[in-house]
């Protein structure tokens, strides 16, 4: 059986996740044009994700 691709998606607060590829995010979210296996993506988010708070908790600061 072969392994399920998954893609990085963002929503609008800068919140990272992964959705399966091939089926449409959640409304809400985006693809962020990265795709792999799910150990990829997740490591890709933990590079790029370096401040968890929502961006409209950043930005009020």
């Amino acid at each position: 059986m072969p392994e399920q691709g998954w893609l990085v998606v963002v929503n609008d607060e800068e919140q990272y996740s992964i959705w399966a590829a091939g089926d449409p995010p959640p409304a809400g979210w985006h693809p962020t044009g990265f795709e792999g296996d799910r150990e990829a993506c997740l490591a890709h988010i933990d590079e790029v994700w370096t401040d968890m708070r929502p961006r409209s908790v950043r930005t009020a600061e």
